[in-house]
Order: structure tokens, then sequence, then C-alpha cells
């Protein structure tokens, strides 16, 4: 059964890859959300996302939303594409004049994305963006070159953000409109736990020093993010992350969605100091899990392509 096909019952637990999903089988309520939404994420999801910056959410679109959203990109490209636009289709969004449509925001809001998002967020406590990002990665033909972590919102001469501007936000989430069954495949690339390094390099250099550009610490290993058709991944903002190289005959579709907290304007700042700041559902479960005797550590469980 879809996980957006909600009906009376109890939470199935269907496990793929990284973690267990618990799809909450709750009616809907009228505004959307549903009857008991902290059970929207396991402990060990929640474990990991707080432990690494991400996590996976497997199955959270419905394959009819991809399917509807897929060929109107491709319909659009088929119209041809601007060469003298493609650093802006890369740094912005491909398909521009499809950003705002339906067949995009309902990847968000039509699957199990949006009220995951609130049951981290806050429920109502989430600004509803109008539109996603239509991030396509072509196969390249020439080796690749080294690929450099980043965070969304800082100046380059192609995304439109100001110079001297941070365009901070809370929670990445990223929909898979193709499989990604291997690294090289135009992945999404994370350094895991770089959001908590980065937290005390902020708190050592003040949140502002990102202006000078990306903090100078040792990083870990990164992990190319694997999935299928249909899978949610969930970035905290602060997570270095990129996009790999794709050595594959195929182009890798994904939708990317920004969101944040209503609070964020005020406190854009304050989150590079405390990453947990805008994220009720993690602060509460992580005070919850700090005083229960009974919480069982997170360990990671390869995914089929990692094997």
């Amino acid at each position: 059964m879809p996980p957006s096909q909600f009906v009376p019952g109890p939470a199935i637990l269907t496990r793929s890859g990284r973690c267990w999903y618990r799809y909450c089988t709750d009616p809907p309520l009228s505004g959307g959300g549903h009857a008991d939404q902290h059970r929207l994420l396991t402990e060990a999801q929640a474990a990991s996302l707080r432990g690494d910056g991400w996590v996976h959410l497997p199955g959270a679109v419905p394959r009819a939303r991809v399917d509807r959203a897929k060929r109107a990109i491709n319909a659009s490209l088929g119209k041809g594409l601007d060469p003298r636009r493609i650093e802006s289709y890369r740094a912005r969004s491909f398909c521009p004049e499809l950003q705002g449509d339906a067949v995009v925001t309902d990847l968000l809001y039509g699957g199990a994305a949006w009220d995951v998002a609130q049951s981290l967020l806050g429920p109502g406590r989430v600004k509803r963006p109008a539109t996603g990002q239509i991030a396509l990665s072509f196969p390249e033909t020439s080796p690749a070159a080294r690929i450099q972590p980043h965070l969304d919102g800082m100046y380059t001469p192609s995304n439109g953000v100001p110079r001297g501007e941070i365009s901070s936000f809370t929670l990445l989430v990223g929909v898979l409109l193709s499989d990604v069954e291997g690294p090289g495949s135009g992945n999404l690339v994370v350094w895991p736990g770089t959001h908590r390094l980065y937290e005390e390099y902020f708190r050592r250099q003040g949140p502002r020093s990102l202006l000078g550009g990306m903090p100078d610490v040792p990083l870990p290993e990164p992990v190319s993010v694997t999935g299928r058709t249909g899978d949610v991944v969930l970035c905290h903002y602060q997570l270095a992350h990129a996009t790999g190289p794709n050595a594959s005959p195929h182009i890798r579709y994904a939708v990317y969605f920004r969101l944040e907290h209503v609070d964020h304007g005020q406190q854009k700042w304050e989150c590079l100091t405390d990453v947990w700041r805008e994220w009720p559902g993690i602060a509460g479960q992580r005070t919850s899990t700090a005083n229960s005797t009974s919480s069982v550590p997170f360990r990671h469980q390869p995914s089929r392509f990692e094997q």
C-alpha cells in the first residue's frame, strides 16, 4: 500500500536501506496533518537525523505523483534547453516554468514528506514553499572534477543569492524521481555529522564567519546517497553536501524543497550555533532519549546498494 493512502489502524513499519520508516496509517486530519504526527519517524530514524544530519525515507511519495512530475519535466525538456542558461538551470532549477506547478509541489504535499516535516519542525510552524527546485544531473563524458562540499544559500555568480547575504533555511527535502542505484550516478553526496562540526566552528568563530566562505575544518568521509524512485531524503540545512559526478548512462531526476521554520528570518544566525533550535521534534526526542534507560543506540544497516 502506498504510504500516502491512509486507513485507520496501526502504523506500518517498512525497512529499506538505512533505516526503518514508520508509515502512519491514522486517518489524515482536515488540515492535512495526522492525528499522531509524533509517530512519523522512529527513534532510530530520529537518532540518524540527529547524529548524521540526514535520513532516508523509502517510498514516501506515491509513484503516480512521481510519474506526473517526470512526464511534465520530460515534456519541457523536449522543447529544448537554452545553452546560454545551463549554469543558471544547474544553480537554480531546470524547467523553471514548472517550479510552482502542482505536478511539482504535490511531491511535497501529496505524500508523507510534508507531514514528517511538520512533525520535526512543529505543526503549523513550517512555511509552505510555493516552488521546488528541479535538479537534473546529466551523464558526463569527461573525467569528473573533485566534488566540493557546500551549504546552500551562499553567494555564487549564478544562483541568485545577493553578495554579502546568506539565504539559509531549516530543512532540505529531496524527492528522487529516478532510481539511484550506486555511486557515480549524479548522487546527492553528504558529509555525515558536519552539521555538528559546523555548529562547533560557528560557536568559536561566530556565525557570520560563513560570509567569508565554508568553515575550514577536517571533514569525515562523504557518503553517496542511493535510493529508489519516490524515496525522500531529509537533510539539516547545516549538513555539507554536493552533487556527485554522473558516469551512468541515465539522467538523475530529483526535486528539492527548502523548508523554513516560521521564525527563521528572525533567528537564522542563532541557528548556526544551535542546530536544533527550530526542531522541536528532534530536540524533544533528544531530551526524552537522554532521560530514558531503555533507548537502544541506532546502528547503521547498509542498504543493498552499499553491500
